[in-house]
């Protein structure tokens, strides 16, 4: 089995060139180097050029970069696609999601644009209309033609859309985060949580962690590199669980096992669903080396 680690996913602001060539060094899984939110409309040109500049010239050595357009309504999305489908970063991240058509939009300008295969989408989930049509828009990368590769939830979208208060526990997020899990569990595509707010709160950082694993996330998106450490810790496998999961493996491979849909081990009943989890415990822990 193979798998891409997304346990820690770190917004960088493209207009910053220092962040830029520091991200370099960061142990983060992936990068989102970002034109959108973080970058002031004066400054999206200048933010545009580095970042396509940073992502052709490399160094970034197993990270997943990954560039977060404007939207393609606005007066910079277009030429931001166009850049870069040129640079050829692993993904495109396209915020504002609402239907299957934004993706296959933006999965044709960046095939007419010349973008490389292995350059995927990513989708922003951040409005009710992307929550209400999670299923549907998901089912599109069903169709290899989308591109469709892992949603990534915008959690303080979503609060000022639907005026739902961002509090401990998110309790009146959790719909909205399950909506999206099941819809990405469904259709076979990654998911990452959206950010936690508080820098230096490493309890609360890692609490919501912790919260995101447990409903089905990936991992998580990050605002500071000084999240990296926790977040990679909480979405990766524990030495225990690695054990365990090979414990399964092996048993399900031994030869007189060969027939049988569950067994017995170590005073617990194991079926093949949990030989399943088990490889990807296992693929997880190796990828995270």
């Amino acid at each position: 089995m193979s798998i891409r680690p997304r346990r820690s996913v770190l917004y960088m602001p493209g207009s910053n060139a220092r962040a830029l060539d520091k991200a370099r060094s960061l142990p983060a899984d992936a990068l989102i180097l970002d034109l959108e939110d973080a970058v002031a409309p004066d400054a999206k040109a200048t933010a545009r050029a580095q970042v396509a500049e940073a992502v052709a010239a490399g160094g970034y050595g197993r990270r997943e970069l990954v560039i977060r357009i404007n939207g393609l309504a606005t007066p910079w999305g277009r030429d931001d696609l166009a850049a870069a489908a040129k640079a050829g970063p692993d993904a495109v991240l396209i915020p504002k999601v609402n239907s299957p058509g934004d993706i296959m939009v933006a999965a044709r300008e960046l095939r007419e644009a010349g973008a490389p295969e292995r350059t995927r989408i990513w989708a922003m989930m951040e409005t009710p209309h992307a929550i209400l049509g999670a299923d549907t828009i998901v089912r599109v990368a069903m169709d290899p033609a989308s591109r469709l590769a892992a949603l990534v939830m915008g959690t303080n979208d979503i609060a000022k859309e639907t005026r739902a208060r961002l509090t401990p526990g998110r309790p009146a997020m959790l719909a909205y985060l399950s909506i999206c899990v099941a819809a990405a569990r469904a259709h076979g595509v990654d998911i990452v949580d959206g950010v936690y707010n508080t820098i230096g709160d490493d309890a609360g950082l890692r609490a919501e962690c912790e919260q995101g694993r447990d409903l089905g996330m990936d991992g998580k998106t990050l605002i500071h590199p000084g999240q990296i450490a926790i977040a990679n810790e909480v979405f990766s496998p524990t030495a225990q669980e690695t054990e365990w999961a090979r414990k399964i493996i092996a048993a399900f491979d031994l030869a007189e096992n060969a027939d049988k849909g569950a067994l017995q081990l170590d005073g617990r009943m194991v079926e093949r669903l949990h030989a399943e989890m088990a490889r990807r415990t296992v693929a997880l822990a190796e990828a995270t080396q």
